[in-house]
């Protein structure tokens, strides 16, 4: 711990400027991060000693100190090698110390780098090297004569013109690895290189959805992560082939302005030759690598903040909250599977109906589904919206009406990921003689109750809010999937007695362990009493209490404080508040009015500022409140089941299912999610899609057309768009003009081809 000290201290003039985050923050966050502690932890109960930063900026901290200590740990190894070598100058350390990349210290090491035997190395074998220094000098002697020394047929230089082509072989080595020409050539790539994609040849016999792209060239700044990912997946399906251009005139211009070309000397010739080698045959190749990694890179960062910014906002859905639902997984020929769930989600029966299985099927399944109702007293009834939802939910409703229930919501929930819980390790252990679409029932359940608690038992991946999540690095994605989990899940808080083992996983110094050791504890003792009963868990220490017990409720504590967010650590400080205030803690906690008259100063310290003082008591003025929306179902159109009902024109209810750099997906309830382009998200020009709808959100949207062939809908949510069609591109009038088009390859007027 001591040598990570010592290099953060090296590097962190380096990080402020980096994030623009003051040094004395970065060094805290350091520190805490150092001492064990999480990033919720953290962020909510350390503000005075971080200055209040939010959980972005200390995940950010964090990321880039392990950048900066890898960088430091290769730069030893660097170091190390070349002093092997015997070949470390003080100038070249000095240079490999200032590296700030390890992008620039890897052209630093280049040229010591063990490689392959290149035509270079060959070239010094035969004693070519002092040739190769008389073309870099320019000097004045003629380059024929200059050679005729080196010529040697025992050594495969049989005459002069031999000689000198060895010799810029070496040249052009040294020319490809010079640092300051590969850092050039590498920025006016990525700052001025196209991207051109091709169909191949032959072309697809069959129509392919990347017909848009067969020619399409866009300069590489521009280019969004989901066209790179287009073409990406088009090439690896053989349709599209993407080359990589750049004009390199500039870069030969660099490099013989680095290396000193004399026009007037004899030997210039000789240099623009090896310039001109080194630029096709070396450095123009690897600069092309790293240049499409970046790409990759750039295109991975941007798909995986898209898929962490939809999770965020699914997961903290609006909950129904703690009340008796029955679940629906509709089905045609296996039938209904129904379940009834207590207020807690507790599973209690389940029973399969076939109401579209004819007349008797139908009324059969009224029967079963009234005796359930009638036997659980439901407040709600949620049906996955998969293959029948919308019949299921048409039938479910209509059988309600009639028998005086329409009282209870009937809510359309997504299925997405259910069946993947249904055959999980999780659901198997939690319900192992249940059958797996009845485990699916109950996730459908579930998930009205409590969107949160049920989705952290799947593999965000399978819950299908992301933007080319296959092709994407998984450990990346993985990796911020799950810092967006454990942000969610600690910042709405669990309850302790009533959490399953994949949610209390997600809990701030939490691992799934700890969390079965949790809920075993709990299976043989009974619920827990209050926080300080934690601690009797067998192997939950002090450190991990800290961490965790924050984001615990106990709701039947008879602390009241146990209810609430603030930390226990804090407990003697409200206990004394309380006691100012001629009050108990019953008295204070839960009572806005009490606490309006409690003042800060008198309870300001050197651990506990502002801040904190201030979250204490939005705390006990709302204890254990719950920062997701009020529950508000969404309104589908009864009419409207199927794709085949959908008119150009119409106007509907919608939910936002997926929001992606390119547009917004709807759920209007058939089946099939139609695609709102960004230019039609809003009367006024937008550029970010997520700054106008989110995940979760009910929309109004306008029907612009619908391609039954492949099962599309495009939508408007415009309100000049309102009961018509989408007129061609060429007439609309936008709020604003759009950024001007690539010059070729341009974009189809169907939003689906700018995919």
């Amino acid at each position: 711990m001591a040598d990570e000290g010592m290099d953060f201290e090296r590097f962190l003039p380096d990080l402020a400027q980096e994030l623009n985050i003051a040094p004395r923050q970065i060094a805290a966050v350091a520190r805490l991060l150092a001492e064990g502690c999480t990033i919720p932890f953290i962020a909510r109960y350390r503000k005075e000693a971080h200055g209040n930063l939010n959980e972005v900026q200390i995940a950010a901290i964090q990321e880039r100190l392990a950048y900066h200590r890898d960088l430091e740990a290769r730069r030893e190894t660097v170091l190390a090698a070349i002093i092997q070598q015997g070949k470390l100058t003080d100038d070249l350390k000095a240079a490999i110390l200032a590296c700030k990349t390890r992008t620039a210290l890897e052209d630093l090491y280049l040229p010591y780098r063990p490689k392959r035997r290149t035509r270079a190395a060959i070239a010094r074998e035969r004693g070519l090297e002092p040739l190769a220094e008389r073309i870099l000098a320019q000097g004045a002697d003629a380059p024929a004569e200059a050679a005729a020394p080196f010529v040697d047929p025992a050594k495969e230089v049989p005459d002069a013109e031999a000689a000198l082509k060895g010799a810029r072989d070496i040249v052009a080595e040294r020319v490809a690895e010079e640092p300051a020409l590969r850092d050039f050539a590498r920025t006016w790539f990525a700052e001025h290189g196209l991207a051109r994609s091709q169909v191949v040849d032959p072309p697809p016999a069959q129509p392919t959805k990347y017909e848009h792209l067969y020619a399409f060239e866009e300069p590489l700044a521009a280019m969004p992560s989901h066209r790179y990912f287009a073409i990406k997946r088009g090439e690896a399906e053989g349709v599209l082939r993407l080359t990589l251009e750049v004009d390199d005139a500039p870069i030969l211009a660099k490099a013989l302005a680095l290396f000193r070309l004399r026009e007037a000397s004899p030997w210039a010739d000789q240099l623009r030759l090896a310039a001109q080698d080194a630029l096709k045959r070396l450095l123009l190749p690897s600069i092309e690598l790293d240049v499409a990694v970046g790409m990759k890179q750039r295109a991975d960062a941007e798909a995986v903040e898209v898929f962490a910014e939809n999770l965020r906002n699914l997961l903290l859905q609006a909950p129904l909250g703690e009340r008796p639902v029955i679940g629906v997984d509709p089905g045609i020929h296996t039938g209904c599977k129904c379940v009834a769930l207590d207020a807690t989600g507790k599973f209690l029966t389940n029973l399969t109906i076939y109401p579209s299985q004819g007349q008797q099927g139908e009324i059969a399944a009224t029967v079963a589904l009234l005796k359930l109702v009638a036997q659980c007293h439901p407040h709600a009834v949620a049906v996955g919206n998969g293959t029948a939802g919308r019949e299921t939910e048409r039938f479910v409703r209509q059988t309600l009406k009639r028998s005086g229930n329409d009282d209870i919501l009937v809510v359309p929930v997504s299925e997405d990921g259910a069946s993947v819980y249904s055959a999980s390790e999780v659901a198997r252990e939690e319900f192992p003689d249940l059958d797996l679409t009845v485990r699916g029932a109950i996730s459908i359940g579930r998930r009205l109750q409590d969107p949160l608690a049920e989705l952290v038992k799947i593999d965000p991946k399978a819950i299908g809010v992301g933007q080319y999540q296959h092709d994407v690095t998984q450990t990346l994605l993985a990796r911020k999937l799950d810092e967006v989990v454990v942000s969610c899940v600690n910042r709405v808080g669990v309850e302790l007695n009533t959490a399953s083992a994949p949610l209390l996983t997600r809990v701030s110094g939490i691992g799934p362990a700890l969390a079965k050791r949790i809920v075993a504890y709990r299976d043989e003792h009974g619920p827990f009493a209050s926080r300080g009963d934690l601690l009797r868990v067998p192997g939950l220490g002090a450190k991990t209490f800290e961490q965790c017990a924050g984001f615990l409720r106990i709701r039947e504590s008879q602390n009241p404080l146990d209810r609430s967010a603030v930390h226990p650590e804090r407990y003697p400080l409200v206990r004394q508040m309380a006691e100012d205030a001629g009050l108990t803690l019953d008295a204070l906690v839960g009572h806005p009015e009490a606490v309006a008259k409690i003042q800060t100063a008198r309870y300001r310290s050197a651990e506990v500022g502002d801040l904190t003082l201030r979250d204490i008591l939005d705390e006990l003025a709302k204890p254990g409140r719950d920062p997701r929306d009020t529950f508000e179902p969404p309104a589908f159109r009864e009419d409207v089941c199927a794709i085949e009902d959908v008119r150009p024109g119409m106007t509907l209810e919608g939910v936002v299912t997926n929001v992606t750099a390119f547009g917004a997906f709807v759920d209007i309830g058939v089946h099939q999610d139609g695609l709102i382009h960004v230019s039609e998200l809003s009367d006024r020009y937008v550029k970010d899609p997520h700054a106008v709808v989110k995940a979760g959100d009910r929309l109004t949207v306008h029907v612009l057309d619908v391609d039954l062939a492949r099962k599309r809908i495009s939508l408007s949510a415009r309100h000049d768009r309102k009961g018509r069609p989408a007129p061609r591109r060429a007439d609309r009038a936008p709020a604003r003009p759009h950024p001007p088009r690539p010059p070729r390859g341009g974009f189809s007027n169907n939003p689906f081809a700018n995919l």
